[in-house]
């Protein structure tokens, strides 16, 4: 048995998509842009959301944060998966979880749009990790090829 080094390789992937992502601003494209909306103030939603956004400025990604309240409502969530579903500059984005009890979280994971869900979790997505999974070639993340998906 293999042990493998996951940071290592972490930083490797992050490394390779940084060049890619210089090599597509050199050439006229457009910077991949992430948002995560977070929801409240969960410590460890904090901490995940902070370590995305960093890993965004590591390969020349930008990022943008939309905070709501604790007792934001569901519409105006889904209000928010609306905007970032429909705004061109947004490639993917996260919705946090866990979200408030008031709030339906399966309602709003189906309202992101499959190109978008950074995370994956939109069922549709969840069928395509499967897939990918058992047919291999499994190395990028979401969000690379939601920009892909959009641009490539």
């Amino acid at each position: 048995m293999e042990l493998i080094d996951g940071k290592k390789i972490s930083l490797q992937l992050q490394e390779d998509i940084a060049k890619e992502v210089q090599q597509l601003i050199a050439s006229g494209k457009k910077q991949p842009h992430l948002a995560a909306v977070l929801v409240g103030n969960d410590g460890g939603s904090e901490t995940y959301v902070a370590a995305k956004i960093k890993a965004c400025e590591r390969v020349g990604f930008k990022s943008t944060l939309i905070r709501h309240p604790e007792y934001v409502t569901e519409d105006k969530l889904l209000l928010t998966v609306h905007e970032l579903n429909t705004n061109p500059d947004i490639d993917g984005f996260i919705v946090q979880l866990p979200l408030p009890r008031h709030i339906n979280e399966h309602k709003v994971i189906e309202a992101v749009l499959p190109s978008k869900d950074v995370d994956g979790f939109h069922p549709i997505n969840v069928g395509r990790m499967v897939w990918k999974t058992l047919c291999g070639d499994w190395k990028k993340s979401y969000c690379w090829l939601a920009y892909e998906y959009s641009y490539g």
